[in-house]
């Protein structure tokens, strides 16, 4: 069984950066790929951003050149840098890991391990 744990989140001023964390209580933490999702009030959750086991990237349109996310095996953790933060950007942001030795993906139903999530809220 996979444990997420998120932390990082707040309120921050549009334009503001941020960092989330995300801490995988799991052995073989380098054999999961990784990814942020998020969810605002009223919508779907959505993807932001992944990272695969040898550490390709991909990103959302709405992030992409924003948001940075990265791993580090050693501390059994991702994180994700947010730059440029817009009120659009506000949601809670979930961590999510995919079964042991998978692929990345995009969708929300290819993860079955997630977080509890972290609130990012951004006034203008």
């Amino acid at each position: 069984q996979v444990q997420l744990v998120e932390s990082g989140g707040g309120l921050v001023q549009a334009g503001d950066s941020l960092r989330l964390s995300c801490v995988a209580s799991v052995d073989n933490f380098r054999g999961y790929a990784m990814g942020w999702f998020r969810q605002a009030p009223g919508k779907e959750r959505e993807f932001v951003a992944t990272i695969s086991r040898t550490t390709n990237t991909y990103y959302a349109d709405s992030v992409n050149g924003r948001f940075t996310i990265s791993r580090d095996n050693a501390k059994n953790t991702i994180y994700l840098q947010m730059t440029g933060l817009k009120s659009e950007d506000a949601a809670v942001y979930y961590c999510a890991a995919r079964p042991l030795w998978a692929t990345i993906s995009r969708l929300v139903a290819d993860y079955p391990y997630w977080g509890q999530g972290t609130q990012v809220t951004v006034s203008s």
